[in-house]
């Protein structure tokens, strides 16, 4: 796990550049850094080292063919890669070390840009081929490491982190009005797109070949299953169950290798606590970390810390715990934002900060995390949503209009009515255009009333929901609603939000997240499982529920789902009261011109008196903020290691 960067242009970069570039990915690799510039072709890459695999100079990167033609910066793992070993060696491939990147050298000297359909892993890489003078950019299946690019009539530039990307090179810091829109929308921002206009980031399971700085083509080479499901025959019950077992067994072994300690989350929640019992089955000793809150709470929440030691206690492992309370994380929130590299508004993104942090001070650099479970066997509160659609469905236009507009005047400081508006919001709207309703965090009507004049203007007809209803324009046509809504989590809920701060809040303190449930094995079996033995009735996850049976406790298993983040609203009336008054007051919301502060000032006057349920809202405004006076206003950029 590393961090990389690079470019092909027209123009020299500097060499003060290039250093400042090493520096500004030291987080994520700290172990060595090393750097390949061509001046006769403008052709650089960069790369800072974790070492997980081959701890040895063997390791190094950039890493060159025997040749000398092929050149190779990778951030990642591959999984299968003894398979790959093996049939390369059969093929004649002598190796001099045994480090996945040499692996990954080797197989594309053999097969070309077709041996990305033979990686198990997560990655984000470039190569460069000096032979064809084209430099290959790729990412993995379901944009697990991150991979931001410029393109432009300068040249063509990328990197790990937008604020290593910053440092290669002055780029425009012009904002992107759309994504702006999307990080209100959704907390996040589904798509290519960033806040910089002048910056994009590479898609899951995407390709692309730069030559003499140019994009000269981009393909996916991965597809999600359900695009091919419609073809294979689905499991039954039994076989279903089995086959959970089998192949998630298989994945977290698979992604226990490497020449340094492994360790892993353990929330108490079912995906972490399955994760974990099979480790176990390969390294009895494994440690396990989790955090406590502690300091308020949100109402409706549940605590997760008993869960977590039970399972500690069941399966007989170690569980290092981290106490962090609201005040804490509160005070913590700009510097979240800085390592984002985005203003994602989700708070969660520090628990994993504090847990990766904590296992570094035990030298554990690798850690096992449950990500992925709730997007292939489903677990939201929104997939449970779908089944009550039948409910009220068939009522005319008028009425369905009349549950949004009723949904309305709840007391939004209430669980339940929260709940009910957030489930009726969309009653009106079509088929699709619904299911993307279920991932909003306010109604696109209030959130326009907060643009200012400047913003709508420059937002002009864009709609936020548009990457994601073009998505699910593509899919077969009798693809269910339930799977439909699963593609939307694995193409963007997971890549452009879950696993875009787990990679960044790790790697801010030298620690690999690796997620088993995403292994592309576990994946596509998944995806033959039919509808009803994921979200059986009420009961979410059900085949892995059954399958999980033997090895966890059921109270373990059958406890209610619990997020693993912070209490957001307790925040905006108390720890971050000070800092909202100060961030999103009139004069600054004025100096900035983005949003009309009169009416963010009622929004927060709203949300107060339980009018409305604004507080993740006015949490993603201060993320914002927050965000334009770090990459935009300063233009330095600084890790929070």
């Amino acid at each position: 796990m590393c961090g990389i960067a690079g470019f092909s242009c027209k123009h020299p970069v500097t060499f003060a550049s290039v250093q400042n570039t090493v520096k500004a990915l030291g987080h994520r690799g700290p172990d060595d850094s090393g750097i390949c510039y061509e001046r006769s072709s403008e052709v650089g890459l960069i790369h800072t080292r974790l070492a997980i695999q081959d701890l040895s100079p063997l390791g190094c990167q950039p890493m060159y063919s025997q040749d000398r033609q092929i050149v190779l910066v990778f951030n990642g793992e591959i999984y299968n890669v003894e398979s790959i070993r093996a049939s390369l060696v059969a093929n004649g491939v002598s190796f001099s070390g045994r480090s996945d990147t040499e692996i990954l050298l080797n197989l594309y000297l053999t097969e070309g840009e077709g041996m990305l359909s033979r990686l198990n892993g997560i990655f984000a890489f470039a190569l460069w081929d000096r032979r064809k003078q084209k430099l290959l950019l790729a990412r993995d299946a379901f944009g697990i490491k991150p991979l931001y690019y410029a393109s432009s009539e300068g040249g063509f530039f990328f990197a790990s982190e937008i604020k290593a990307l910053l440092k290669l090179i002055p780029l425009p810091r012009k904002l992107n009005i759309r994504a702006l829109q999307r990080y209100l929308t959704f907390l996040w921002c589904p798509g290519g797109e960033t806040p910089f206009e002048s910056m994009n980031k590479l898609g899951p399971g995407e390709a692309m070949v730069v030559k003499a700085g140019k994009v000269e083509r981009r393909w996916c080479w991965y597809r999600l299953p359900v695009f091919r499901r419609n073809s294979k025959p689905q499991h039954s019950e039994v076989a279903s169950i089995e086959g959970v077992r089998k192949y998630l067994r298989q994945a977290v072994h698979r992604q226990m290798i490497g020449d340094v300690q492994v360790g892993a989350f353990l929330s108490g929640g079912l995906d972490s606590s399955s994760v974990v019992a099979f480790a176990k089955e390969l390294n009895p000793d494994i440690r396990c970390f989790t955090i406590e809150q502690f300091g308020g709470s949100e109402k409706g929440a549940i605590d997760d810390l008993p869960y977590a030691r039970r399972v500690a206690k069941f399966l007989d492992v170690s569980l290092d715990v981290i106490r962090i309370d609201a005040k804490k994380m509160a005070s913590d929130l700009e510097n979240m934002i800085q390592q984002l590299d985005e203003p994602l508004a989700d708070p969660a993104a520090l628990n994993v900060l504090y847990i990766s942090r904590l296992a570094r001070e035990h030298g554990i650099k690798v850690l096992l995390s449950g990500t992925g479970g709730d997007d292939i066997f489903t677990g939201y509160r929104r997939h449970r949503a779908l089944l009550a659609e039948s409910l009220w469905s068939w009522l005319p236009g008028v009425m369905q209009k009349g549950l949004v507009e009723g949904a309305g005047f709840l007391d939004q400081r209430r669980v339940i009515a929260r709940r009910l508006t957030k489930l009726f919001s969309g009653a009106s709207l079509d088929s699709d255009a619904r299911l993307v309703n279920y991932f909003h965090w306010m109604r696109r009507s209030d959130l326009e009333g907060l643009y200012s004049a400047n913003f709508k203007a420059a937002l002009g007809e864009s709609k936020a929901d548009e990457p994601m209803l073009d998505f699910l324009r593509g899919l077969p046509s009798n693809t269910s609603r339930l799977e439909r809504m699963l593609a939307l989590e694995q193409r963007f809920f997971l890549g452009d939000h879950n696993l875009l701060y787990t990679d960044k809040m790790s790697m801010a303190v030298g620690v690999e997240v690796r997620v088993p449930f995403l292994d592309m094995e576990l994946v596509e079996f998944a995806a033959s499982i039919p509808a009803r033995f994921k979200q059986h009735g009420s009961e979410g996850k059900w085949v892995l529920k059954r399958a999980m049976e033997p090895f966890l406790p059921g109270d373990v298993i059958y406890r209610p789902k619990t997020g693993f983040g912070a209490p957001l609203r307790r925040w905006m009336r108390y720890e971050l009261r000070e800092l909202l008054n100060d961030l999103l007051s009139v004069e600054s919301l004025s100096k900035r011109g983005l949003f009309d502060s009169i009416a963010v000032q009622k929004l927060i006057r709203d949300n107060d008196v339980g009018h409305v349920d604004a507080s993740y809202t006015l949490f993603s405004l201060l993320c914002i903020e927050i965000w334009c006076r770090r990459f935009v206003d300063n233009n330095a950029a600084r890790s929070v290691a």
